[in-house]
């Protein structure tokens, strides 16, 4: 560790948990990382996935939470995938300005023999569907949607070819996951999850473009292509020198990180985006969803006389006398 990296401790460091916007102007370059701790334990130890779900679920976490903290509205962006594979739906939102939630749905039968046969991967995970990344201005406006396909991509890639596709912004993305042994007190076992995004935003439209195969300037969908700029391809140059450990080592942290990818240009990073493990369930919206059952639908629902909804985000419990609505449908 160099004596700069050790000096960047006086500014004080974002930490766990919190989003770092960064930019490197000499590059044309914006982006944002992040570091997953308590919040990321949280969340997976109230479920007790298995390993490998658990490991997928944390990505797609890290991608929410890289695209989400984006937003400039409130709002709520959702990542959800539908897959024929053994984890065939993850879906994780996070909700402006910085509450996120997140669960897997899984066959446990599958995935205990993908584990027997070591197809732990993502993509093996995951298997064939669509990834859809969603943005939600509220009530009153109008949905944002991009589909991208999932066949046997991992959802860093998929990431990255939603942007391609639908943002047409030049984009990369690394993701990291682990679960760790850490000492002292508050140790033991503990998961963590880290990712960089960067985004190529020169001021100058055509330093995005790329020559088509005509040699000409190319048309509006070339902007999707990876472009011929010395800028962009340093950054990607760089951002693969990336070792998966350090996007999820809390001994180098989201600034020390930026620092050693980006010192030779400067880079500024900006206020970090806490981000929190907060459900948005509650007694009144479900009792809302009910109210809007069949009266047969409300007669399935009773069990032992009661009708009980375990939300499937944060496991809480609620519990409804059927007499409430006796009158639906």
């Amino acid at each position: 560790m160099t004596e700069t990296e050790r000096r960047l401790g006086e500014f004080g460091f974002a930490g766990d948990d919190h989003v770092v916007p960064f930019a490197v102007e000499p590059l044309d370059v914006r982006g944002r990382t992040v570091q997953l701790g308590p919040l990321l334990d949280q969340i997976l130890d109230r479920h007790d996935y298995p390993e490998p779900v658990a490991r997928l679920l944390a990505e797609a976490c890290v991608v929410t939470v890289l695209l989400g903290t984006s937003l400039k509205f409130e709002g709520k962006f959702i990542l959800q995938t539908r897959t024929d594979g053994p984890v065939d739906m993850l879906v994780a939102d996070f909700t402006t300005p910085h509450s996120l939630r997140a669960y897997a749905r899984f066959d446990a039968d599958r995935i205990e023999a993908a584990i027997k046969a070591g197809m732990t991967a993502p993509e093996d995970l995951l298997g064939t569907g669509v990834l859809a990344l969603t943005i939600d201005q509220g009530a009153h406006t109008q949905r944002y949607q991009g589909i991208v396909e999932l066949n046997g991509i991992s959802l860093e890639e998929a990431a990255r070819t939603y942007f391609r596709q639908s943002e047409q912004i030049p984009t990369d993305l690394r993701l990291s996951v682990a679960k760790l042994v850490l000492p002292g007190e508050g140790g033991g076992e503990h998961w963590r999850a880290g990712g960089l995004l960067a985004q190529f935003l020169p001021d100058s439209p055509e330093r995005r473009r790329v020559q088509d195969i005509h040699g000409g300037d190319g048309d509006e969908r070339d902007i999707a292509a990876e472009p011929e700029d010395n800028a962009w391809q340093e950054l990607l140059a760089l951002v693969a020198t990336i070792e998966p450990t350090e996007l999820i080592d809390p001994t180098v942290g989201a600034e020390r990180l930026l620092y050693r990818l980006f010192h030779e240009h400067g880079v500024r990073v900006y206020e970090g985006v806490h981000v929190a493990d907060d459900c948005s369930c509650s007694d009144h919206k479900i009792r809302g969803i009910l109210q809007g059952f069949s009266a047969e639908e409300i007669k399935d629902s009773v069990e032992g006389g009661r009708i009980h909804v375990n939300c499937e985000f944060c496991s809480k419990a609620y519990e409804f006398d059927p007499g409430e609505f006796a009158a639906a449908g």
